[in-house]
């Protein structure tokens, strides 16, 4: 059986750091005061991310979390984002892939919430 491959979730102002493997971010929004020269990235996957509504919603609010994750679980589903999840898992099946995002509170990220699925 081959060997799982790590997930990571780390916030996009983290260095790199070893064993990062694939480094993609999966935030809709750029991250704020950063420019492209300054997140160290291999890929942007913003297709993945929740909608815009429902990010707005969510507002990172820890009671709203279980919530956010039902319903990000079924945005998931649709065919753009589908898709963005299977090439994630692609990528994760060559080596060690690392989920950026900007929010600070990592633990009720859409980030997560993408790392625990893809680890299923």
């Amino acid at each position: 059986m081959p060997k799982k491959s790590t997930i990571l979730v780390r916030r996009v102002y983290e260095d790199r750091a070893p064993g990062d493997g694939t480094r993609v971010l999966v935030d809709r929004l750029w991250p704020r005061g950063m420019t492209k020269a300054d997140v160290d990235f291999d890929e942007w996957c913003k297709e993945v991310a929740p909608s815009t509504e429902l990010r707005k919603w969510s507002a990172h609010d820890p009671k709203r979390f279980e919530e956010f994750e039902r319903r990000y679980k079924t945005e998931l589903a649709e065919p753009v984002r589908a898709k963005t999840f299977d090439h994630l898992h692609d990528l994760l099946r060559q080596q060690p892939l690392t989920l950026l995002t900007a929010t600070k509170h990592l633990e009720i990220s859409a980030a997560s919430i993408l790392a625990a699925l893809l680890g299923d």
